[in-house]
């Protein structure tokens, strides 16, 4: 599995020690981290606004297969994530929502709190929480003998947002394009998109929001 890690501009003194433990647990079960968003006070300024626009494009490129996000309370992000058609981002504070999330939601992102309650220990918290996020079979429903219905209704809500939403670039470019161009500003979102993006037209809008010919974006990056 391939996991983005992104943090905004309020919490990025907080991702090395964020980036650390993830790190840690993906090392140990054969999962790619990739560290997109801010890495400290003086990187690449991102809002909870832009890491919805990251994990969008990330995400319906196929560049990445999770996103973690975040922001003080974990909230604004998380409403940045999910107003973005084929994002489907849930809210942890403990292990349990994450395992929970995992076995009845399956979604493909998660927002956590790295301000609100982040006091002792809270590096112990943030590693238990991606051991239940990222280990074993998802989708295996909870309680178990519940598992058809939870798929079911994983499925339809995924049907739901299709129907409800706008095209997915058609919506990217009702945008700001101001909000666009610094979204997708920072170097290793750029890397890991360019890298691994799989959707030809994403790709190409990436590209030409940055000023440059598919090809010569990607080698910059």
């Amino acid at each position: 599995m391939k996991i983005a890690l992104m943090n905004e501009f309020s919490q990025a003194g907080k991702n090395p020690v964020i980036l650390q433990q993830l790190n840690d647990v993906a090392s140990e079960q054969g999962h790619s981290v990739f560290n997109v968003g801010m890495d400290g006070d003086n990187d690449h300024r991102l809002t909870y606004i832009h890491l919805g626009i990251v994990a969008s494009l990330l995400l319906n490129s196929k560049a990445v297969d999770f996103v973690v996000a975040g922001c003080g309370t974990g909230q604004g992000a998380m409403m940045s994530l999910n107003a973005h058609p084929g994002v489907f981002c849930g809210y942890c504070i403990e292990p349990t929502d994450a395992y929970l999330f995992a076995q009845v939601n399956n979604g493909n992102a998660l927002s956590l709190a790295f301000a609100k309650g982040y006091g002792w220990g809270a590096e112990i918290n943030v590693r238990y929480i991606f051991e239940k996020a990222f280990s074993g079979e998802r989708g295996l429903g909870y309680p178990a003998e519940r598992r058809e219905s939870q798929a079911a209704n994983a499925g339809i809500l995924t049907q739901l947002k299709q129907a409800t939403a706008k095209s997915y670039l058609d919506g990217l470019r009702a945008i700001d394009p101001e909000l666009i161009k610094q979204a997708v500003g920072g170097e290793r979102f750029q890397q890991c998109f360019f890298d691994n993006a799989q959707d030809a037209e994403i790709r190409a809008f990436v590209a030409g929001v940055l000023g440059k010919p598919e090809a010569a974006a990607a080698a910059a990056a």
